[in-house]
């Protein structure tokens, strides 16, 4: 993934969300932000947003004890390069903690420890 960028919605105008923190909006119990991304065929993502992968999706929203809420069906449908999520978690940190991903490159690449391979997040 790369090119990380903080989305703001129209949506967020509405009364069922209160920002509460740059980029990060309360919607009851919840608090959500929303990125966009491009992602990188080259290291195994899919080649528009018809088709984010799974991978490094999976491993950021475990990193950083998030969910998806939001796929953005109509702006990612349109077959474009550039990715919209809506991301959410009930504690506030873990969404600030997401936000350290704007404006970084997000990969999983292939590591060797003691003599064994795993795949790893990497943030640069």
């Amino acid at each position: 993934m790369k090119n990380i960028a903080e989305y703001i919605d129209e949506k967020y105008d509405s009364d069922e969300y209160t920002l509460v923190a740059p980029g990060i909006y309360q919607k009851g119990d919840e608090y959500v932000t929303s990125l966009s991304f491009e992602q990188e065929p080259e290291y195994g993502e899919g080649t528009d947003s018809t088709d984010i992968s799974q991978y490094p999706l999976e491993d950021i929203l475990d990193t950083y004890f998030v969910s998806v809420s939001d796929y953005y069906e109509a702006k990612n449908s349109q077959a474009t390069s550039e990715c919209y999520l809506e991301f959410c978690s009930d504690d506030m940190d873990d969404v600030k903690g997401l936000r350290t991903i704007i404006g970084r490159h997000v990969c999983n690449v292939e590591k060797t420890v003691n003599g064994k391979n795993f795949i790893a997040l990497e943030i640069e």
